[in-house]
């Protein structure tokens, strides 16, 4: 056993992932493959980083250590034969991120796969235990744990006034987040209720007209997957002749990435709500 976790009693519990499979602590050093960007450098938070051997270009940080390890392509287009000639012992895969399809022919190719699927903020503490636990990194893992509950405890120790917003990830279509999803839930720490009320897909596309727009408070434009600018809110604002005010930039990052980050995305987004305010 490494000898960060000497004295450490892990539950093995909290070693199945989100598809139930339940993971054995590895017992020599990993070779694993991230196709998570937030996961990616919550293993370099880990101190996995000399076992981390594959990851997707999406995967920015940290920078620049990141940069000098193989990429895999994309979260949805892998490119297989490069994945599997990295030979690792396992691959991380995230329900919305990844295709099913993908990682059902990893399984079915004899490599061992974990699923994640981080629903709200609170979800990041057995993520952590879950990659902590399967790695041999217990202690970094209960580290982290601390902080982010430090964190959390702060953002809910404040009072926030209620506010209606539409938060936007995408143009052409535009496209929001249904109330069932990690942005939502983040958002709804700092009183914040994502529009549409009501959603049948968990990323719908929307129709903007003035029912919505007048039913926001505040309209937040993501810096990801869609890289929204300062002079995408100005047209915006022309177009349909919303209040420039009302629009606002927000950091796609802090808002939507689980891991390591959310502890510093906890903080961030106690700021930017302060800011409105």
């Amino acid at each position: 056993m490494d000898s960060v976790t000497q004295g450490m009693e892990i539950d093995l519990e909290t070693l199945t992932d989100a598809a139930g499979v339940r993971h054995a602590p590895v017992a020599a050093p990993a070779r694993i493959v991230s196709l998570v960007p937030s996961i990616t450098e919550l293993l370099f938070a880990l101190k996995l980083e000399d076992q981390v051997v594959g990851r997707t270009h999406y995967c920015i940080h940290p920078a620049p250590l990141v940069a000098t390890i193989s990429s895999v392509g994309g979260t949805k287009k892998v490119k297989y034969a490069r994945l599997r000639a990295l030979q690792p012992t396992h691959v991380i895969v995230n329900v919305d991120e990844n295709p099913r399809e993908l990682a059902e022919r990893l399984m079915a190719d004899g490599l061992q796969v974990i699923v994640t699927h981080p629903l709200a903020p609170e979800d990041n503490v057995p993520l952590y235990r879950l990659l902590g636990g399967i790695f041999n990194r217990a202690a970094e893992a209960e580290a982290l744990a601390a902080r982010f509950e430090r964190a959390l405890v702060e953002l809910r120790g404040a009072v926030w006034p209620r506010r209606r917003v539409l938060y936007l990830i995408w143009h052409k279509p535009w496209m929001g987040v249904s109330r069932d999803t990690y942005i939502a839930r983040m958002l709804a720490l700092v009183g914040w209720e994502t529009l549409p009320a009501e959603c049948e897909t968990r990323y719908p596309e929307l129709e903007i007209n003035r029912a919505l727009l007048d039913a926001a408070d505040l309209i937040l434009f993501s810096s990801e997957p869609y890289r929204f600018l300062p002079e995408h809110l100005e047209t915006f604002a022309r177009d349909y002749a919303c209040p420039l005010e009302k629009l606002r930039l927000i950091d796609g990052e802090m808002t939507s990435w689980y891991g390591s980050r959310a502890i510093q995305g906890l903080r961030y987004l106690a700021q930017f709500a302060h800011d409105y305010e």
